[in-house]
């Protein structure tokens, strides 16, 4: 279910936590609905999508607690910093993630804000499973292996 499209342009916010926290099972690119000032605050590179997640409301698919600074160079009409942003997806991705996330207890994680080559903002999002602690040690630990062993192999020659 991989999104369409040139994949990430020029990443505005990015959640690398969620591959250590999570089992990231699919992902799907989605656009978002922002306001100018939004736009101008991302462009800057500001923003945090840490602890943002995304989960319907009113039927359609959001993008809650994602942080996106005012824009300061803007006047009276700036934006609420961590509002519920609309996703775009298809209806039948949207009832596909929706159905995975109640019956399977899955989450939807943003991994990343970008801007496409056309210069439109968009959402990766996966869907992914909690790694309980002993998952989490133990990848660290491959990691740590593969690290040292690649180390090993360049000493050697």
């Amino acid at each position: 279910m991989a999104g369409k499209g040139s994949g990430p342009g020029k990443i505005a916010a990015q959640n690398r936590k969620a591959r250590h926290d999570y089992l990231i099972e699919d992902r799907i690119e989605a656009g978002i609905v922002l306001a100018s000032t939004e736009v101008k605050s991302l462009r800057q590179g500001k923003g945090s999508i840490v602890e943002a997640y995304a989960g319907e409301k009113n039927g359609d698919l959001y993008l809650m607690n994602a942080y996106i600074p005012e824009y300061t160079s803007a006047s009276h009409f700036n934006h609420e910093p961590r509002r519920a942003r609309k996703l775009l997806v298809h209806r039948r991705e949207r009832n596909k993630l929706l159905g995975a996330v109640a019956r399977e207890g899955m989450t939807l994680v943003p991994l990343s804000i970008y801007f496409n080559a056309r210069g439109i903002a968009k959402v990766e999002l996966a869907l992914a499973r909690g790694k309980r602690k002993e998952d989490k040690r133990a990848a660290l630990k491959e990691r740590d292996w593969q690290r040292h062993r690649a180390r090993l192999m360049r000493e050697k020659g």
